[in-house]
């Protein structure tokens, strides 16, 4: 009689072991959702902060290697093509689409996911922005380079750690060792 006790001990055990295997995509999913939602929150805080503090065209402080520079960008990155803001539209959408539904291929692990994340969180966020305002505030000012915003700079951070990442991962081109 003992032992059936010890296999209903055991049985709520048995469904955690067999979903180990499902929440590793949810666990996936979770990162690359979690890692998106703080970079889309990062990203309005900011703009937020800056819209509500520094006029449109100000800039503070008033020169150096960096600044914050109140603008709004009716382009793509760095102002280009400000007459094509739906195809911009489109892209962020299929982006955001192909990160959720295929994403997981990327890797297995946080890091891949949280790299994802990164571009699906800074994607989203500049796209919500141009449906509601029909622009982008950005403020990063580095003197030399087009001004940018928290959604920019997570979504080029991501696809280049992402890019020589997947460039270095064993079994990838010649298993990380360079070869093609």
């Amino acid at each position: 009689m003992h032992e059936p006790a010890r296999s209903g001990a055991q049985s709520p055990a048995v469904p955690l072991v067999d979903t180990m295997a499902v929440p590793g995509r949810g666990r996936q999913l979770t990162v690359l959702l979690t890692t998106a939602l703080v970079i889309f929150g990062l990203d309005h805080l900011t703009k937020w902060l800056v819209t509500d503090h520094i006029a449109l065209g100000d800039q503070v402080p008033a020169s150096g290697p960096v600044t914050i520079h109140h603008i709004h960008n009716r382009g793509a990155a760095f102002g280009l093509f400000p007459q094509m803001h739906f195809i911009f539209l489109a892209v962020a959408a299929v982006v955001a689409l192909y990160i959720l539904v295929a994403g997981r291929r990327f890797g297995p692990g946080v890091f891949p996911q949280a790299l994802l994340g990164m571009v699906l969180g800074g994607a989203v966020a500049n796209a919500v922005d141009r449906v509601a305002q029909g622009y982008v505030v950005d403020f990063i000012d580095l003197q030399r380079w087009p001004v940018f915003n928290v959604a920019d700079m997570a979504i080029v951070v991501g696809i280049i750690v992402g890019a020589l990442t997947l460039r270095s991962a064993p079994g990838v081109r010649g298993q990380g060792d360079g070869s093609a």
